[in-house]
């Protein structure tokens, strides 16, 4: 079977009136530092955000536990270093489903249709999501197990 070949530039597109699309040279500097164009980046980052909680029904999974994790921490009591155990494997899992989702996108646009190696690379993906997640479970059971632990040793 043969693949159909695509070349795809990853640089930004500039438009012109008449609708057609052209790429900037990708060696060429993007013009001055300016606050506005940091502004512009994270609206675009806050877009990607908005636009994976809207799609990826894990990513609402994640956003649930995170929340249910910063509670039990609040509760607990965690000390600053614990804090950043639980908030680095809440990054890595939230991270690691941007990327994927980004992947899944970038793997539906070169191939609308199934071809088997576009399902191995979402198949990894989704299985860096999973080793992420594995991780932060057991950080979280480090980290947060001995408090609740002592916690319900007091109650009861």
């Amino acid at each position: 079977m043969r693949v159909r070949e695509q070349t795809v530039s990853m640089t930004k597109p500039t438009g012109d009136p008449n609708g057609s699309m052209t790429w900037q040279d990708p060696t060429v500097p993007n013009g001055p530092f300016t606050i506005g164009g940091r502004l512009h980046s994270v609206r675009y980052a806050l877009r990607g955000l908005a636009l994976m909680l809207k799609s990826q029904h894990n990513a609402w999974l994640h956003a649930f536990a995170s929340f249910c994790i910063l509670v039990m921490g609040l509760v607990c009591g965690l000390s600053a270093g614990d804090w950043c155990w639980v908030i680095l494997a809440i990054m890595a899992v939230w991270t690691a489903e941007a990327l994927n989702t980004a992947l899944e996108f970038l793997a539906d646009a070169a191939s609308p249709e199934f071809h088997p190696l576009i399902k191995k690379a979402k198949d990894v993906a989704a299985g860096g999501v999973l080793i992420s997640a594995m991780g932060s479970v057991l950080i979280g059971l480090l980290v947060i197990g001995p408090h609740l632990l002592s916690l319900l040793g007091r109650l009861l």
